[in-house]
C-alpha cells in the first residue's frame, strides 16, 4: 500500500513539475514574441534619405493584408522565429508613399517568385503604373529568372535585367482538377451528391471520372479572359503585340538563353547580380564602396493598420473560407460569420464609422454562415450608411452571396466570381465497413430516419430526396438574395447563376458587378457617398489583428503536423488534405474549389 501510494505521489510529482515547466518556457517565448511583435508594430516612421530606393522584394505568398507575425515557438528559442510574408496592402500603401515621397528615386523589383492570383498582381500592377506616371524609374531583376506571375509584374519596369542563367516562364493559365471518382469506388466510398445548378463543378471530382463539357467550358471562357488580359497588359508595356507573345509562350520559352530572350525584346540586360546593384548605385549617385539606401515597403507603410481617429470608412477585410479554414487563399484563415457579424454590427452603431467597404477573398464555403452574415450586412445597409464591395482574387459562390447586397460592387478584371449555387457532399462508409472491414452494423431504431448517417450508412431515397428539397430551397434564398440586391427579377439571376464562375470583366457585363475599380476606388465612393470631403476621413482595417498566443502555438503546432503529415505522403498529400476538406466542412455549401496554376 505504502509502494503504491508512493508511485502515486511521484507520478503527481512529475506532472506537476512537466506542467510548471511547460507553462515557464511558454511565459518566456510568449514575453520574447509579443516584445518582438511590438517592435514590429511600432508606429514610428523610418526616415528616408536621400537618393533612396524602395526595394520590393517579391517572394513568398502575398497576402491580403498585413497579418500578425507568424511566431514559431522553437525559432524564438533559436534566436530567430518573426516570419511575415508580404501584405498587399501594405505593398501599395508603399508604393503610393514612395510616390510622392522626394527622397526615394525609384523602386527595385527583385523577382524571386511570389506567389499571388492574378487579381492581387493586378492590383499591384495597377499601383506600380501609377508610380511610374511621377516620372520616377522602377528597375526589375530576375535573380534566377521570372515566374510568369513576377514577369506580369516586371513588365510595368523601365528596364527588366535578368542573371545570365536566368529564365522566363511564360507559358498562359492552367488549372489541374483531380477526379477521386475511382478511387473512392476501389475502397468502397460512395458520396452521395445533392446540388443545383449544372456549372456547380467542386462535386465533380467525386461523382464524375471526367470533366463535364459545363465545367471545361465555363473554364476555358474565365481563363481565356484573364490570360487575355495579362497578354495585353504585358506586350502595351514591353511595345510589342499579344500575337508575339503568345508565340512566345506557345515556344517552351523557358527553355531559352538569356540572349534569345534579349533578341526576343523580354529582357533589356543580362547582368550578374553585383553588377545589377553597380548600375542602380551609378543611378542614384552611390560611390561603389558604399551600400545601396534600400528602405522596405514596411519602412514607407508603416501605419496602415494603424487605428483612426475622426469621421472614417470602414474597411471589413473577409478572407478564407466561410466557416472554415483558408481554402484557396494563402493568407486566409477563415470567416467566422459569428464573429464577423458581430463585428459589423459594431460598425453599425459606431458614430465615428460613416460607411463601409467589405473587401472579399472568399471562395465560399457554409451556406448557413453565408446567410447569417448577408443579415448583419443587410441591417448594416438599413441604418442609412453607403456600403460597398471590393473584390479581391475570389468572391465567389457565398463570396458572391456575402457581397450581392452591397450599394455597389467593385472588381478587378482578374477577380473570379459568381458561382451561385448550392451543394451538399454527404460520403457513405458502409461499403468500407462492410465489404472492407467485415464489419457488420446492426440498429435498432424507434422511428423511420434515427438512423440516418449514423456509421456512415447510405441515404435511403427519402432522404435523399428531402436533402434535395432543402439544397432548392437553399438555391432559391441565395438567388433571391442576388436579385433584391443587384435589382433585377430572380429569374434573370438563375440565367447566369447555376454556379457558373465569371471572370471580372463577364461578370461586369452580366451585371453582378458594377464596376473595375480598386478597395481604393470602393473606399472613396463610400466616402462620397456618405457626404465626406477628401482629406476630411480616414479608413480603418478591420478586424483589428491582435497577437494571440493560443492562436500561435496552434498554428505552430498544426504547420509541424501538416510538415510531417507532407513529408510522409510526398505526393499524395495534397488529395489526402482535399478529402479531409470535404469532410470537415459543412454538408451543405456554397464555394468554388478551382486554383489558377501561373
Amino acid at each position: 500500500m505504502m509502494k503504491k501510494f508512493l508511485l502515486i505521489v511521484c507520478g503527481s510529482f512529475v506532472g506537476v513539475f512537466l506542467a510548471l515547466t511547460v507553462f515557464v518556457i511558454s511565459s518566456i517565448i510568449l514575453s520574447i514574441a509579443m516584445m518582438s511583435m511590438g517592435g514590429k508594430m511600432s508606429n514610428v516612421s523610418t526616415s528616408v534619405s536621400d537618393n533612396s530606393i524602395l526595394n520590393i522584394e517579391l517572394s513568398g505568398d502575398i497576402n491580403e493584408r498585413d497579418q500578425a507575425a507568424e511566431v514559431s515557438p522553437m525559432a524564438l528559442m533559436t534566436g530567430g522565429g518573426i516570419e511575415k510574408g508580404l501584405a498587399l496592402n501594405v505593398l501599395v500603401a508603399a508604393i503610393e508613399n514612395a510616390k510622392e515621397n522626394k527622397n526615394v528615386k525609384g523602386i527595385y523589383l527583385k523577382c524571386k517568385g511570389a506567389y499571388a492570383a492574378p487579381a492581387t498582381r493586378e492590383q499591384l500592377r495597377a499601383a506600380l503604373k501609377r508610380f511610374k506616371q511621377s516620372g520616377k524609374w522602377i528597375y526589375a531583376y530576375g535573380y534566377e529568372g521570372f515566374s510568369q506571375g513576377d514577369y506580369y509584374l516586371a513588365s510595368v519596369a523601365d528596364s527588366i535585367f535578368i542573371n545570365p542563367e536566368g529564365a522566363i516562364e511564360l507559358h498562359g493559365l492552367a488549372s489541374a482538377t483531380p477526379y477521386y471518382k475511382k478511387l473512392l469506388d476501389n475502397i468502397g466510398v460512395k458520396m452521395q451528391v445533392i446540388r443545383v445548378g449544372s456549372f456547380k463543378s467542386a462535386v465533380e471530382p467525386y461523382m464524375l471520372e471526367n470533366m463535364s463539357d459545363a465545367n471545361r467550358l465555363q473554364q476555358e471562357v474565365y481563363m481565356g479572359s484573364i490570360w487575355k488580359t495579362m497578354i495585353d497588359s504585358i506586350a502595351a508595356d514591353r511595345e510589342m503585340t499579344a500575337d508575339q507573345l503568345n508565340q512566345i509562350a506557345d515556344s517552351v520559352v523557358l527553355t531559352m538563353p538569356t540572349d534569345t530572350l534579349l533578341k526576343l525584346h523580354l529582357v533589356d540586360k543580362v547582368l550578374y547580380k553585383h553588377d545589377m546593384e553597380k548600375t542602380l548605385k551609378l543611378l542614384t549617385k552611390i560611390d561603389e564602396d558604399e551600400d545601396l539606401k534600400f528602405v522596405s515597403p514596411e519602412d514607407l507603410a508603416p501605419n496602415v493598420e494603424n487605428e483612426a481617429s475622426g469621421d472614417k470608412i470602414a474597411v471589413l477585410y473577409a478572407c478564407g473560407e466561410i466557416d472554415g479554414s483558408g481554402g484557396l487563399l494563402s493568407d486566409g484563415t477563415g470567416i467566422d460569420t459569428e464573429s464577423m457579424s458581430e463585428e459589423i454590427r459594431k460598425l453599425q452603431k459606431d458614430d465615428d464609422v460613416k460607411g463601409l467597404v467589405l473587401r472579399v477573398n472568399s471562395p465560399g464555403g457554409s451556406a448557413f454562415g453565408s446567410e447569417q452574415m448577408w443579415k448583419a450586412l443587410d441591417e448594416f445597409k438599413k441604418s442609412g450608411k453607403p456600403f460597398a464591395v471590393s473584390m479581391s482574387d475570389y468572391a465567389a459562390s457565398g463570396g458572391y452571396y456575402i457581397s450581392s447586397g452591397a450599394d455597389r460592387i467593385f472588381a478587378e478584371r482578374t477577380t473570379i466570381t459568381g458561382s451561385i449555387g448550392i451543394f451538399g457532399m454527404i460520403p457513405s462508409y458502409e461499403g468500407v465497413i462492410k465489404n472492407k472491414l467485415g464489419v457488420n452494423v446492426e440498429v435498432v431504431k424507434t422511428n423511420e430516419n434515427a438512423d440516418m448517417g449514423v456509421m456512415g450508412k447510405d441515404l435511403t431515397p427519402v432522404q435523399l430526396a428531402a436533402l434535395q428539397n432543402m439544397v432548392n430551397r437553399g438555391y432559391d434564398l441565395f438567388t433571391k438574395r442576388c436579385a433584391d440586391g443587384r435589382h433585377v427579377t430572380q429569374d434573370s439571376i438563375k440565367h447566369i447563376a447555376e454556379g457558373r464562375v465569371w471572370d471580372g470583366v463577364s461578370a461586369l457585363q452580366r451585371g453582378l458587378v458594377d464596376e473595375i475599380g480598386s478597395l481604393d476606388a470602393a473606399v472613396k465612393w463610400v466616402a462620397k457617398k456618405a457626404g465626406l470631403k477628401e482629406g476630411k476621413y480616414k479608413s480603418q482595417n478591420y478586424p483589428a489583428i491582435e497577437p494571440n498566443w493560443r492562436d500561435i502555438f496552434s498554428q505552430y503546432m498544426t504547420m509541424h503536423y501538416e510538415a510531417k503529415l507532407k513529408g510522409e505522403m510526398g505526393v499524395f498529400y495534397e488529395y489526402h488534405k482535399k478529402l479531409m476538406n470535404i469532410l470537415n466542412r459543412d454538408h451543405i455549401l456554397c464555394i468554388l474549389e478551382t486554383e489558377l496554376l501561373d
